[in-house]
């Protein structure tokens, strides 16, 4: 029977080392999403990619100029949707397509499969005996808590559509779920929607963030710092209300399509730079009275890199934000997430401004650097194969190329600890 057109794939190959034949090389598959930028989920993909160098990626969309020369390293083999024109741009409307191109894979040659979950990923088919593990950035809001905010911003024909797709994705959500034998979430709120929606329990392992590349100052400024992309969730329409009736200095890094609209909003002191390089923006949250950050993100990971600046951060407290902003010590809850609460969580802040220490800040902040990262999951890896035979030569070949990733002439932001 032939199969779907969605069965069809891309490969990119990737030049090899020779296979070593006196010894069984481990198979490992890394399932994303969609590799069309660097954001968090990449972030996380860049630092499988250095734990298992010889992995091989499957995705939806694959662009190589909007990727890390550490991911584009590995074979990267996508679906068909790397053929549908204008896909690149339309793919959140094709989601509902995603799970039959992800059931068609072939996958029946690897013994490990790490799955990264924002979009359709999890529901892979792996063959018996092997070990999948999913790293969830969250189940996709846009079916589930955030439902009601896409239905009600998207155009008269997209409505009559959602309402029946949504339904039948939702259904293979939960269905795919079983397919998963280890769960890791990035955040406790990420943890909860996990039992909520798929009735699954998971571990946690913040996502890997680059800390070591900031030093925290005690030297502050007289300016608040928001940095996002600028779009409605986000939030920003609080930060600069805020700041303008405040009288308060503000920076915004960040561009978007509310970038116009906040603009007029905006106080006689907010200062907007658009997008800027790392260099640029690690000597602002160096110099930063706090971040603001008065959005409910599944983590977040620009607070953390403030705060290994040692920027406090005034955060919404909902959310990830509850993982690593420990209250009146590396910043300043906002019970409210409007722009009275916003105002209250500020004159909060500045009141007690003089008991944030910056070495203090950033030592925490080190909690979630990308070693530990790779450490942490490292171990979980290990912990699932010890629970199967069949696969206990694959621990011991991994626990193997990790050791020799922690040699002193090895990668310094590879794992050291081979437990």
């Amino acid at each position: 029977m032939a199969l779907s057109p969605l069965s069809e794939v891309t490969q990119f190959p990737v030049s090899r080392s020779p296979l070593d034949v006196a010894r069984r090389k481990p198979r490992v598959a890394i399932i994303h999403y969609w590799l069309i930028g660097m954001r968090g989920g990449e972030k996380v993909i860049e630092a499988l990619c250095e734990m298992f160098p010889d992995a091989d990626i499957f995705t939806h969309l694959y662009d190589p100029s909007r990727i890390s020369d550490t991911i584009k390293r590995h074979k990267i083999t996508t679906t068909t949707f790397q053929k549908i024109p204008f896909a690149r741009k339309l793919y959140r409307k094709l989601v509902a397509l995603m799970p039959s191109a992800l059931e068609q894979l072939d996958l029946r040659e690897y013994d490990l499969v790490i799955s990264s979950e924002s979009g359709p990923a999890k529901g892979v088919i792996v063959r018996p005996g092997a070990l999948h593990i999913c790293y969830v950035h969250t189940p996709m809001r846009y079916i589930w808590d955030q439902y009601t905010d896409y239905y009600e911003r998207s155009g008269s024909l997209t409505r009559f559509f959602m309402p029946p797709m949504t339904h039948a994705l939702r259904q293979w959500d939960v269905t795919s779920a079983a397919r998963v034998d280890h769960f890791v979430a990035n955040s406790n709120a990420v943890k909860n929607r996990i039992e909520r929606y798929w009735r699954r329990d998971a571990e946690v392992i913040p996502p890997p963030v680059s800390t070591q590349r900031f030093r925290p100052s005690s030297d502050r400024g007289d300016f608040y710092l928001f940095v996002s992309e600028l779009v409605s969730y986000k939030r920003a329409d609080l930060a600069i209300r805020a700041c303008a009736l405040l009288d308060r200095k503000l920076v915004v890094i960040g561009d978007g399509p509310q970038a116009a609209e906040l603009r007029k909003m905006a106080g006689e002191h907010t200062e907007f730079l658009g997008r800027v390089p790392d260099k640029v923006l690690e000597d602002y949250v160096s110099k930063c009275r706090a971040l603001l950050f008065p959005a409910e993100e599944d983590f977040g990971i620009v607070p953390v890199e403030a705060m290994a600046a040692g920027a406090p951060v005034i955060a919404y407290n909902r959310g990830g934000a509850r993982d690593y902003v420990l209250a009146d010590s590396t910043g300043i809850f906002m019970n409210d997430q409007s722009v009275p609460g916003m105002i209250e969580a500020i004159i909060r802040f500045e009141l007690q401004a003089h008991k944030f220490d910056a070495k203090t800040i950033a030592e925490h902040a080190r909690r979630f650097d990308q070693t530990i990262f790779q450490e942490r999951f490292r171990e979980t890896v290990l912990d699932q194969l010890d629970k199967r035979p069949n696969l206990a030569w694959l621990r011991t070949e991994l626990n193997r190329q990790w050791q020799e990733q922690s040699e002193p002439d090895g990668d310094d932001r590879r794992p050291g600890k081979t437990g």
